[in-house]
């Protein structure tokens, strides 16, 4: 399709602004713009279209199954979005008295008890927009535990090799050396050589359970013990909370400071750049050490206060505050047993399609899995020349969207499916079949697979060239 400045015509154009109805005001010279802004011009209509077309393009949770693994695209109840709509949260200035707030204050008051009671952690934060986000917060909180205690030999992070990539990369931003512990034959951290690895120099550990091969770190109490021995802190990366969220608390596992991915497991659409929050918790020792503001009473009226040896603002103002709306919503919503059902339907749904595929498709690895589980196409690839990105691109044609792509990096020609908790029966089972036709395509007409896809907008891509040579903005004549 065009782009909507190709379908630009000069002169063209509508009318959304009323009549200036205020004082006009008129700028200095020097902050006026020389040329004029390139804009496109189109009558209301084109515009409609165009975006109308734009959609029809894309897929989301709303046009079908979205097995994303590791990024939880559960359905977003139409709730979330009325309670986030209302003018009572839309039309405010965070610059405003609290005292004609104290409404919106109530929200991230609420949304804090609710969310250190499923963590186990005693404070958090709001201000982080995004998990990476909280992840780089939360190691500045490890930095400033250490550096209180005049501990300043603490300079190493040590990061499974399963994590995800945005763990090491938000150490080595924090200051911090990485250390990578690789993982065992059961896809569980070794503790041995996790031992091998711990020293006076360890500062933390930055760990997510379930872990990212979607298993239940067995010896979780024993990890964290280890860490607590050295010295050290532990980080929980809240990437995986929907498949033990009302069952387990990472503050009982024995983690220090949480990141939660509001954007994902409590149900804020996300994709495509947002929106997104990542709220930190920690335990009562690291309060002080949190960004403002916090939420506290005084005099029966709600009132934001600063840490005394707070890391300093990591945002501007309170977060995303209306992505807490919607979190809010749907824990109230669900409720406490609800919450935990969530989790149980999110691991039955994963554990279901991995036991329907398991007769076709190689699993990485054996047993029960939590909310996701990764295939490993090693073998296929190899004998019949099928490699993950073919299956991928298969799967777009029957209208579903991929799960993850080769990662985690430790399993070759890997797919990670999620389905979450918010998919029927009837979806998981069209999805296997679609699953076991593709292969059974591999063995017969690898061919097919290769030409992938033929029914979308556009056909395969050349990755490597846009990587190498993207075009990231209009050119004008």
């Amino acid at each position: 399709m065009s782009l909507i400045f190709e379908k630009s015509k000069d002169g063209r154009a509508l009318s959304l602004l009323p009549s200036l109805d205020v004082p006009k005001v008129e700028l200095d010279d020097q902050v006026i713009r020389k040329k004029e802004l390139k804009l496109p011009q189109l009558a209301e209509i084109d515009i409609g279209r165009h975006y109308t077309e734009l959609v029809k393009k894309v897929h989301g949770v709303n046009c079908g199954f979205y097995p994303l693994g590791s990024c939880t695209m559960k359905y977003n109840p139409r709730v979330n979005e009325e309670m986030a709509a209302l003018p009572g949260f839309t039309n405010i200035h965070p610059l405003q008295e609290e005292d004609t707030v104290q409404g919106c204050m109530k929200v991230l008051d609420l949304a804090n008890q609710y969310l250190c009671e499923i963590t186990g952690m005693d404070n958090m934060t709001f201000q982080p927009a995004a998990g990476a986000h909280g992840e780089f917060t939360g190691l500045l909180l490890i930095k400033a535990y250490h550096k209180s205690r005049k501990d300043l030999k603490r300079t190493k992070i040590i990061v499974p090799d399963s994590a995800h990539g945005t763990n090491p990369a938000s150490a080595t931003m924090a200051g911090f050396e990485v250390v990578s512990v690789k993982s065992g034959d059961d896809g569980c951290v070794d503790i041995e050589r996790l031992k091998e690895v711990v020293g006076e120099d360890t500062a933390g550990l930055m760990l997510t359970n379930p872990n990212t091969v979607g298993l239940f770190e067995k010896d979780i109490l024993k990890i964290t013990e280890i860490i607590h021995n050295a010295g050290g802190l532990v980080y929980y990366d809240g990437a995986n909370l929907n498949a033990i969220m009302g069952h387990v608390r990472p503050g009982d596992m024995g983690f220090d400071i949480v990141h939660l991915n509001l954007h994902k497991t409590f149900s804020t659409p996300h994709g495509g750049g947002g929106p997104g929050s990542g709220p930190v918790g920690c335990k009562s020792f690291l309060e002080q050490f949190l960004p403002g503001y916090l939420i506290t009473r005084k005099n029966d009226k709600l009132t934001f206060k600063k840490p005394e040896s707070s890391i300093g603002m990591i945002k501007s103002f309170y977060g995303n505050f209306l992505v807490v709306v919607r979190a809010l919503t749907y824990i109230l919503m669900l409720g406490s047993e609800g919450i935990k059902k969530a989790a149980l339907n999110a691991v039955l749904n994963a554990n279901y399609m991995k036991k329907m595929l398991s007769d076709e498709y190689d699993m990485a690895f054996d047993g029960l899995c939590m909310h996701e589980f990764v295939m490993s196409l090693e073998k296929l690839h190899k004998e019949h020349g099928v490699s993950a990105m073919d299956v991928a691109k298969a799967l777009l044609d029957n209208g579903m969207h991929p799960p993850t792509m080769y990662f985690p990096l430790i399993v070759h020609e890997a797919l990670m499916i999620e389905p979450t908790e918010t998919e029927s029966k009837e979806t998981l089972d069209q999805a296997v079949d679609i699953f076991k036709q593709i292969y059974q395509t591999a063995l017969t007409d690898a061919q097919k697979l290769h030409d992938a896809p033929v029914n979308t907008p556009v056909g395969r891509l050349d990755e490597l060239g846009a990587a190498r040579n993207p075009k990231l903005r209009y050119i004008f004549e």
